[in-house]
């Protein structure tokens, strides 16, 4: 069977408790290895959680979406699947029927609504866009409107675009996929 050269998020059980140490070891596995052109992104999903204690401090504390799971954006090799499936706190990935069988992807719907819940981007970091260029806002408040991009932040994959509004210029914080780039 040929292998598939496409980017697809999949899902990796681990031991409870080991995620973030799952996520360290594949980064770090995927860059010594020579993987970082078939391992991209490395998501523990986590959210925010508000609390006030007795003391009546705010405490915020990040919080497992889906505990015992991480997700990783690859393309699906041998080679690929070994070093993920290889990395310390793994146990297997979901959706694979085990004897060395490849896992099915995410759907694009699921990997949007997950990274979304996240505040992140499912675009990727190389999104190619610079300083000064114009963007069309596609979705959020803004969508429709054109801004001229200020600041790119690529670690959080988020832009800060200019919009006219009222006849002001006002600045506003956007993620990769809420602009496409104006050709």
């Amino acid at each position: 069977m040929a292998e598939s050269l496409e980017k697809n998020w999949y899902v990796l059980h681990t031991y409870s408790g080991y995620e973030n140490k799952v996520k360290a070891n594949l980064e770090s596995r995927a860059q010594s290895m020579g993987m970082e052109d078939y391992i991209f992104r490395v998501v523990v999903p986590e959210e925010e959680e508000h609390e006030t204690t007795k003391t009546g401090k705010d405490k915020v504390e990040s919080k497992k979406t889906f505990p015992g799971y991480v997700l990783v954006e690859m393309v699906m090799s041998d080679r690929s699947w070994y070093v993920a499936r290889n990395t310390p706190g793994v146990t297997g990935f979901v959706g694979s029927h085990g004897a060395g069988s490849k896992p099915a992807p995410l759907l694009g719907e699921e990997v949007e609504l997950i990274l979304r819940r996240l505040g992140m981007s499912s675009r990727h970091k190389e999104f190619d866009v610079d300083v000064g260029e114009s963007v069309k806002i596609v979705e959020g408040a803004f969508s429709g409107l054109v801004g001229k991009i200020t600041e790119i932040d690529r670690e959080k994959m988020k832009l800060r675009v200019n919009i006219d509004m009222f006849g002001r210029e006002t600045a506003t914080e956007l993620n990769y996929d809420q602009v496409d780039k104006l050709i």
